[in-house]
């Protein structure tokens, strides 16, 4: 897997202050993309050990509420294995902290993966540029679902999480 930032104390891609990991790939192409340059799944540096320490200091913080996979987007292909391995061992050494995910996949293409038994919230689907509502918090434009996981697992459809 590679990365382009790790964002500390984050306030604007999840509740709270948050660590945000900026992955590298993403086959959306969505138009009018905020993060065309994470498009590259060989674009931006490897994610190592040092990196995962990195995040983890940020995770020790009590006042981090916890983390946020974007990018590009954490289920391509080229980061699903290591992203959900990270949720995995985030989830096991920090449970009282939230995991938060975007992604350009909807969630009934993704409700079946390993990974959404460790995430708190997943804003599903694609950015649409006509769809833009920069008044709609987390997410870009309306068709973006911002989706509570536990209760969606729990109910059986989905539960979308509280302003």
């Amino acid at each position: 897997m590679r990365y382009h930032n790790i964002t500390k104390d984050d306030m604007l891609n999840g509740d709270g202050l948050r660590v945000v990991l900026w992955v590298a790939g993403c086959s959306h192409g969505c138009k009018d993309c905020q993060n065309p340059i994470t498009w590259d799944p060989q674009g931006g540096l490897p994610f190592t050990e040092e990196e995962k320490k990195e995040i983890f200091q940020e995770l020790d913080k009590a006042y981090i509420s916890g983390i946020t996979f974007s990018g590009g987007d954490p289920l391509h292909p080229a980061n699903i294995r290591e992203v959900t391995a990270l949720a995995r061992e985030i989830r096991q050494r920090y449970p009282e902290k939230t995991i938060w995910l975007y992604t350009g996949y909807l969630w009934k293409e993704i409700v079946d993966l390993e990974i959404v038994n460790y995430l708190d919230v997943v804003v599903d689907g694609k950015f649409i540029s006509a769809q833009k509502d920069i008044t709609l918090p987390w997410r870009g434009s309306s068709n973006q679902k911002v989706i509570d996981v536990p209760s969606t697992l729990k109910e059986g459809k989905i539960v979308l999480q509280e302003e």
